[in-house]
């Protein structure tokens, strides 16, 4: 008979956010998959339970994957979960998930804390349609570029950001985003935890420690950059470091024009 695998969201900071069910899973499956056993270890004492454990992380996902497949195959249930939060957001698990469905092996997801939707409660920005972002990426230019495919949503923004990265990262989405509400979350359910409020641009964090998610109020603007001369419209991009191909790109997904046709207005212009 086939096992069943459980994705069991694990709190992002307080141990009291734990849900009974996940503790009741925890505890009738036959082995428990951790991002990191030693992190884990924490949670599993402090709830008394008592399960084999190994480690299931970004750097073994693909190997490690094909073995829970393999275990459920042969009977056992395994839970996964991860160091804070649900598995597969910003953390190990969509690799696996894919192979379960691939096998047709049962899985269920057992629900529990999330940072960026608790962030995105405790900023104060609209809240009826968000896009998470995850993390930017570590180079330069690929951070601008990533923020700037995200800069025509007219829904509210969601980024993780470690304690390191955390004013680079308000310095990068304020130069392609320019002035919007932000709310920057700290230690979200821990002791220390904070919230800085303010208005891209016009806001750090000093001394920045733990772990933060920035909330960026969305923007109306794609109908102001279509307003714009085409010119103008493809220089607003430029300016923020991408090539005048991926402008261009740019450009046309947000006047609904083919590129083709944007390069034809390009010409009709110039003359």
């Amino acid at each position: 008979m086939t096992g069943k695998v459980f994705l069991v969201a694990t709190p992002i900071g307080n141990l009291g956010d734990m849900t009974y069910r996940a503790v009741e899973v925890l505890n009738s499956v036959d082995r428990i998959a951790c991002e990191d056993t030693r992190h884990s270890s924490i949670l599993l004492r402090h709830y008394d339970i008592h399960k084999p454990t190994f480690s299931y992380h970004k750097f073994n996902e693909r190997k490690v994957a094909e073995e829970i497949v393999e275990l459920a195959k042969n009977g056992e249930n395994i839970a996964v979960i991860s160091d804070a939060g649900m598995p597969i957001i910003s953390d190990p698990g969509a690799i696996l998930v894919s192979k379960l469905i691939e096998c047709e092996v049962p899985f269920e997801v057992i629900p529990g804390a999330s940072a960026c939707v608790t962030a995105l409660a405790l900023s104060g920005i609209n809240g009826s349609a968000f896009v998470f972002a995850g993390f930017l990426p570590e180079k330069h230019q690929e951070r601008i570029n990533y923020v700037t495919k995200l800069a025509r949503a007219e829904a509210t923004l969601i980024f993780y950001s470690a304690c390191h990265d955390v004013n680079k990262d308000l310095a990068d989405i304020f130069s392609v985003l320019g002035e919007r509400k932000v709310a920057i979350c700290n230690d979200i359910t821990k002791k220390f935890e904070a919230t800085f409020r303010g208005v891209l641009g016009e806001i750090d964090i000093p001394e920045p420690k733990g772990e933060f998610v920035i909330v960026v109020e969305g923007g109306a603007l794609e109908n102001e950059l279509n307003s714009l001369p085409l010119e103008k419209h493809i220089e607003y991009y430029l300016n923020t470091g991408v090539t005048r191909m991926e402008a261009i790109k740019l450009v046309s997904k947000d006047r609904g024009l083919s590129k083709s046709e944007v390069y034809k207005m390009q010409l009709t212009d110039k003359k």
